[in-house]
């Protein structure tokens, strides 16, 4: 199966079953989406991405290190629910980050305390080391969706002025990294860890439910603790068709089309588009299912409401 990891449709659960050694002790198995398998899908798709050749021309073995490394570390230890949820409840982490990218800079952190007790770079010069912790960070820090819309305009904005040389060490990173001091942003991991909407139906809906049912663990805990309850985790209101469509249109679409724009139009990014547009069009179906079966229940209510009010009058009661 191994020989296949190099392909789009490259089954990730399948593989998890099948070896079951995917789940690592810094990520947390209780966590329906946040886990090792999404850490090993992202991974994946990331392999994936470095194989283009609009990159692939000119990535070091530095270059594909740090992006792998970053994809399969870039959760790690995470607990379960989002930012939002870590300030309003006061957690240690959110004070410790001052309330930015609390998330993200756990992950990174977490990361370089495991590299340092692996001793993993300890043959490098200390300079070296430093570096690549700083460069891994800035990976790991793009992964914050609050930044999307910001390196979504730079990138527009370097392929529209068409003055990205990957020949350069600096715009060949601009595609793998943010390094915000210097104006660089990173794109094929950002590409890489919202990606499931571009798999296959089967594998997609997946992933689909599978972060839903994360929303609303943390809805319900949030309910539990009377707390206002956080955008896209009322189970009562959000339904997985509605967040989907949603994620799809305003996230993800219009990453993967300046994608595709950058990779000129490949064979995995028309297939990823394609992907993502059959998706989002089953989503709309179910969601239109969805709308049509509770027009039909509101409908049989009012009936039925209707009929026993005309039951109480011809008994000569009054409503």
């Amino acid at each position: 199966m191994l020989s296949k990891v190099g392909m789009w449709d490259f089954d990730i659960f399948l593989f998890d079953r099948l070896t079951n050694v995917m789940v690592q002790e810094d990520y947390h198995s209780q966590n329906p989406y946040h886990n090792a398998v999404h850490a090993a899908d992202v991974t994946q798709a990331m392999h994936c991405y470095l194989k283009e050749p609009k990159l692939a021309n000119f990535l070091t073995p530095l270059d594909i290190m740090l992006g792998l490394l970053a994809a399969a570390a870039h959760d790690v230890d995470h607990p379960g629910v989002n930012q939002p949820f870590l300030i309003k409840t006061k957690h240690h982490l959110a004070s410790l980050y001052q309330n930015v990218s609390v998330l993200e800079n756990h992950h990174w952190r977490s990361t370089i305390g495991m590299l340092r007790e692996s001793r993993l770079l300890a043959h490098l010069p200390k300079e070296e080391r430093q570096d690549i912790e700083q460069q891994l960070g800035s990976l790991i820090l793009a992964t914050d969706i609050n930044r999307q819309n910001e390196f979504l305009i730079r990138l527009k904005t370097h392929l529209k002025n068409q003055d990205l040389k990957l020949e350069d060490a600096p715009d060949r990173h601009f595609m793998l990294q943010v390094l915000k001091p210097k104006g660089k942003s990173k794109i094929a991991l950002k590409c890489a860890d919202i990606c499931n909407p571009c798999r296959l139906w089967e594998m997609s809906k997946q992933w689909s439910e599978r972060v839903c049912e994360e929303f609303y663990r943390q809805g319900d805990m949030e309910q539990k603790f009377d707390l206002e309850i956080s955008p896209l985790c009322n189970q009562q209101k959000d339904t997985i068709p509605s967040i989907q469509i949603g994620f799809m249109t305003y996230i993800v679409e219009p990453l993967f089309e300046e994608w595709a724009n950058f990779t000129g139009n490949t064979p995995l990014s028309e297939n990823m588009l394609n992907h993502l547009r059959r998706n989002k069009t089953k989503w709309r179906s179910l969601l239109h299912k969805q709308h049509s079966s509770s027009s039909s229940r509101s409908t049989d209510h009012s009936v039925q409401k209707t009929e026993n009010e005309e039951q109480t009058l011809n008994e000569g009661g009054t409503l």
